[in-house]
């Protein structure tokens, strides 16, 4: 028996995505995956270890049959997915679920992941926002009266992104097969309630149960992902195939493993996306004690034009279109500001650049935060493609990527200046303020930060410590600066009501100045201060399956 405990507080609605037939179904999942999502997390650490050892990242010579083949293809496109030229990103709170479908994007990424902060509440809320947008009955009134309703004639296509294989969901408990009560996985729960709930109202309505899975470091663990969607649609009644997945290549170790990813996940597989902020947090990550070498400048230099991210795009482009499969650009996290013209200008030039490299080089489509930059991103696109729904017959046979050139992390310069330390500092305090409010994607300067671009301010602050890095002002990074300038920040930012800057700085000295990395700062952040035991709830409710 496997047995699902919601610990979590149940308020209005909440059964209707807690069922007893959904929870039975996640449970379920739990039974047959769980254990082989602790082996991959366990190979994880082991292949952290070695790179930390000094062993580097390589093509895989016993995986080269795989690469070499030229004759498989990936499933690709499923009903509705087939233009994918703009994508736009955001949680899935009411408003921003009602504004991303009124946005005249083609595709919709519905973000449970970084871009939601995963309060018990943003979590089973937002999976009912999901829930009335598919069925045509979601509509909000905000606190200040203003309501909102989904009025665009045709909708994007969703695509949901749960949590990755490294995230628990403290609110839903289950006993392994050794009889320990552990917390449940984050990625079966976002992904069983989603789709046990919606993946037939989809179908029926022409479209389907699409995802993006996040986080992704082998080919083993989009294997694991493909045995749950092939059990899922045996379960459900779903024909073989119908599930499609969109693979975010944002770590350093799957863009050595783009070909083998694909594969495994062929039957099931529309493309990949190349999650270009995640990927410079896990170089970082990944080769943070390795000396200067692989030390980056500071965040705002770091640059899709760099020879080593120019790799690492045009070999996604590449791997996707030999195999029939998208290739989906990155973000453009750029916010206009109506009252500030000259600024709007001048970041709608640097979108139209990004978005024109990207059409050019090959992508498919590309991904926006705000609603304001799609008719800047379309119009690259557009130029491109014309009508024509994407550009898969454009096959990058000039391109020529070797481990090194992926590894050419010197090609960056590795210049850090003191307002690039206290940029990152800012954005790392006022971001985790913002999500230990419960906000996942957070307005900071022009930018829609998340949490993949505070995972790179973080992680770059503990690198520069701890590589004996020196400004360009000839100031050396050293936690005593770090300190000083984390004061200084703290007391010029506003305190305005039920602000957590207490708590984010506290936070801050856990995943930057301690002697140890956490691998990412949310997982300390959520255990600490997002799960809610709330005394007065009437009981554990649980819920059975028949292993």
């Amino acid at each position: 028996m496997t047995t699902l405990t919601i610990t979590g507080p149940l308020r209005p609605r909440y059964d209707t995505i807690l069922s007893p037939e959904a929870l039975a179904f996640v449970a379920e999942l739990h039974h047959r995956f769980a254990g082989a999502r602790h082996d991959r997390l366990a190979d994880r650490m082991r292949r952290r270890y070695d790179l930390g050892n000094g062993r580097d990242l390589a093509f895989m010579p016993e995986t080269a049959s795989i690469r070499e083949d030229a004759d498989w293809r990936v499933a690709g496109a499923g009903p509705g997915l087939e233009d994918r030229r703009i994508e736009i990103t955001g949680p899935t709170d009411p408003k921003m679920t009602i504004n991303a479908l009124n946005s005249g994007a083609n595709v919709w990424l519905a973000d449970l992941e970084d871009a939601t902060s995963p309060t018990w509440a943003n979590i089973v809320e937002g999976q009912l926002s999901l829930y009335d947008a598919i069925r045509d009955q979601l509509e909000y009134t905000s606190p200040e009266g203003k309501q909102y309703r989904v009025t665009a004639e045709r909708t994007p296509t969703i695509v949901m992104r749960p949590r990755g294989w490294h995230l628990v969901e403290k609110h839903i408990e289950h006993v392994d097969r050794a009889g320990l009560r552990l917390a449940a996985s984050a990625s079966l729960v976002d992904f069983g309630l989603y789709v046990f709930h919606n993946a037939r109202e989809l179908v029926a309505r022409g479209r389907g149960p699409y995802f993006y899975l996040p986080k992704l470091e082998s080919h083993r663990e989009a294997r694991l992902w493909d045995e749950i969607f092939t059990f899922t649609e045996q379960t459900l009644g779903l024909d073989h195939g119908t599930i499609r997945a969109t693979v975010l290549i944002e770590t350093f170790p799957a863009a050595f493993e783009m070909d083998e990813i694909l594969y495994e996940l062929r039957d099931h597989c529309a493309g990949l996306n190349a999650g270009r902020w995640d990927y410079v947090f896990s170089i970082i990550k990944n080769y943070r004690g390795r000396g200067q070498w692989f030390v980056l400048p500071d965040r705002d230099r770091i640059l899709m034009t760099l020879p080593f991210m120019r790799a690492y795009t045009e070999l996604l482009v590449k791997t996707c279109h030999r195999r029939g499969a998208h290739a989906i650009g990155g973000m453009s996290a750029f916010i206009p500001n109506r009252r500030d013209p000259e600024a709007t200008s001048r970041a709608l030039e640097r979108v139209a650049a990004d978005k024109r490299r990207e059409a050019a080089d090959g992508f498919d489509g590309s991904w926006v935060a705000h609603p304001d930059l799609i008719p800047t991103a379309r119009a690259e696109f557009d130029a491109v493609l014309g009508e024509r729904p994407n550009q898969l017959e454009k096959q990058r046979d000039d391109v020529h990527v070797t481990a090194r050139d992926l590894l050419d992390i010197r090609s960056a310069g590795g210049e850090v200046t003191l307002a690039g330390v206290r940029a990152n500092i800012s954005i790392t305090v006022r971001y985790l303020d913002s999500w230990l409010r419960g906000i996942g994607a957070a307005a900071i300067d022009g930018l829609m930060e998340d949490a993949a671009t505070a995972e790179i301010s973080r992680s770059q602050l503990w690198q520069w410590m701890h590589q004996d890095t020196v400004t360009v002002e000839g100031e050396p990074i050293t936690r005593s600066l770090v300190e000083r300038l984390l004061r200084e920040v703290v007391a010029e930012l506003p305190q305005p009501e039920g602000h957590r800057l207490l708590e984010a700085e506290e936070v801050f000295r856990t995943v930057a100045l301690q002697d140890e990395f956490p691998t990412f700062l949310t997982v300390p952040a959520y255990t600490r201060y997002l799960v809610e035991r709330p005394e007065g709830i009437p009981e554990r409710v649980e819920q059975t399956a028949a292993a």
